[in-house]
């Protein structure tokens, strides 16, 4: 082989060597520090686009889960209206009962016919309760609208204390409409389960591309450090051995 002076390749190579390893360490080092397999676009492109897809696609899900979530919070204020509603029936059914009875004085059947009559103004207020400034019940949220409310129990008046049918018809109807309202909230329950199973999937695809295998990365760290290291060595040798050109100039 030649001696020359002007062109050194053992050098080059070295260098071209120690240069493309050096890159890979810093590769390692800023996925480590980041946690991320992909740092630049440059390291998985079509990688980086479908990691951002499921990346929106599982924070449009965590932001349905949280309207769900608020949904049911909806549907168990509308049930407690109805349980309510359903004691004030309960009550107005009793004060019928009492109204009719004969041994009463007329200040007696007065009083029950007072509270019965504000009873009535209590029905109509829960009627017309919201949750979050939107009516309680509202067909735009779930299946219950003002009509069913208003059919239930928004028509007794003040004259059907003496009429139990019609007070105890209004009772069959409101329970009715607690039931209507737990098929709502046992939808939404489901619905809710779903998103959180399919954001976890989403999200544990995302992870598979997008986050750094720590132990593997390691590995990679170790084997770059260690090329870095003899890249770096060889580089030296490579360096001084057309020093013995000199020699043979002597």
């Amino acid at each position: 082989m030649s001696v020359v002076i002007n062109t050194n390749y053992a050098a080059t190579a070295a260098a071209n060597n120690l240069a493309a390893s050096n890159v890979n360490l810093q590769k390692s080092l800023n996925r480590l520090s980041s946690g991320s397999n992909i740092v630049t676009p440059s390291d998985d492109a079509g990688g980086l686009a479908v990691s951002m897809k499921l990346s929106s696609a599982a924070k449009i899900l965590g932001a349905q889960s949280t309207n769900m979530a608020n949904e049911v919070s909806f549907f168990q204020t509308q049930d407690g209206a109805l349980k309510v509603a359903g004691k004030v029936l309960d009550r107005m059914s009793e004060l019928a009962t009492l109204h009719q009875d004969a041994t009463k004085s007329p200040s007696d059947v007065l009083n029950y016919a007072t509270e019965f009559t504000s009873l009535v103004g209590q029905l109509g207020t829960i009627k017309g309760w919201q949750f979050n400034g939107l009516a309680l019940f509202n067909t735009g949220v779930g299946t219950l609208g003002a009509s069913d409310a208003n059919a239930a129990f928004g028509g007794i008046v003040a004259g059907d204390i003496a009429n139990q049918a019609t007070i105890q018809t209004a009772i069959t109807a409101t329970a009715a409409l607690r039931a209507t309202n737990g098929s709502d909230q046992s939808t939404r329950g489901f619905n809710s389960e779903l998103l959180t199973v399919t954001k976890a999937n989403l999200e544990a695809a995302n992870s598979r591309i997008a986050d750094v295998d720590v132990a593997e990365e390691s590995t990679q760290l170790a084997r770059w450090n260690i090329l870095v290291q003899s890249g770096t060595s060889m580089l030296a040798q490579a360096n001084s051995a057309t020093q013995s050109v000199l020699k043979l100039l002597q």
